[in-house]
């Protein structure tokens, strides 16, 4: 059965891949980082376990992140290489979201939480996904 990203161009197909994968990842480490916060008692933004929140999100997104990368948007196979690869773009990913967040809420303090997290998921993807483009070629 062929995926319907299948009857894409080959130059767009990784892209669009990459949005579906990386805004599914978005979704789960809102959820993941909402929850967390929860569990934390709604600790201030700003606040240490307001980042051991966002971390947690983070850290329970690149798991399948990492699988659905290999296998759906670049369809390479699962290996040590790219698993170095993939932590190697995460880490500079993780490293812009920990430095935009203080950004987004110093900018915008009213917004709400799960805006903040997804505008700054969204800047370090787009940047995440071209070094991934860069080491994932086949």
């Amino acid at each position: 059965m062929k995926l319907p990203s299948s009857y894409l161009p080959p130059k767009t197909r990784s892209a669009v891949r990459y949005m579906v994968v990386g805004f599914t990842g978005s979704v789960v480490q809102t959820w993941f980082f909402m929850a967390a916060l929860y569990l934390f008692g709604q600790p201030e933004k700003g606040l240490p376990l307001y980042y051991v929140a966002f971390a947690i999100g983070i850290v329970l997104e690149m798991i399948p992140n990492f699988f659905f990368t290999n296998w759906y948007t670049f369809d390479t196979p699962i290996s040590w290489r790219n698993a170095g690869v993939f932590l190697a773009g995460r880490v500079v990913n993780v490293g812009l979201q920990f430095a935009c967040l203080p950004l987004m809420i110093a900018w915008q303090p009213t917004w709400r939480n799960d805006v903040i997290s997804f505008i700054v998921i969204f800047v370090a993807g787009c940047v995440n996904y071209l070094i991934c483009l860069i080491f994932f070629k086949k």
